[in-house]
């Protein structure tokens, strides 16, 4: 877990996130790159310098440690996009990516936004556990080799 100089962890000098996000479940966000036409949903890797050995394809990397200043920016973003749906994760999606997901849904809920702030289940480790290489950019499979 990173921490500031202080030995504090580097979330505490952002507001404690209200919400809790939906949870969408790797196999309904396989599902989502699978289809064609254009997409309404985003993905977000909330990973910082552990963003190794992939990420899940056509991610944006948002890391957590600068997400709460960029919540309005991502939001304008999506909006002018018809994005409906933030998706986030990271490694294991039990920390940063539900609460970046939180910060944007609490973003959301406050300007009375349509947009779905939601929490891939398993993060980027779930996705390979299940799927392997299969729609991931910059697969390594020396990391993954690794982390078993």
């Amino acid at each position: 877990m990173a921490r500031r100089d202080d030995g504090t962890p580097w979330w505490t000098e952002f507001p404690e996130p209200k919400s809790t996000p939906n949870k969408v479940d790797k196999a309904e966000v396989l599902g989502l790159l699978e289809q064609d036409g254009p997409r309404n949903f985003l993905l977000v890797d909330a990973r910082r310098t552990d963003c190794t050995g992939g990420t899940v394809s056509s991610s944006l990397n948002m890391p957590a440690h600068s997400f709460y200043p960029t919540r309005k920016t991502l939001y304008d973003l999506c909006t002018r996009a018809g994005i409906k749906r933030v998706i986030f994760y990271c490694g294991q999606s039990n920390g940063r990516g539900p609460r970046c997901a939180a910060w944007m849904q609490d973003y959301i809920d406050e300007v009375g936004g349509e947009i779905e702030s939601q929490v891939m289940t398993g993060g980027i480790r779930g996705w390979v556990e299940v799927y392997g290489s299969r729609l991931v950019d910059g697969y390594d499979e020396k990391t993954w080799q690794d982390r078993r």
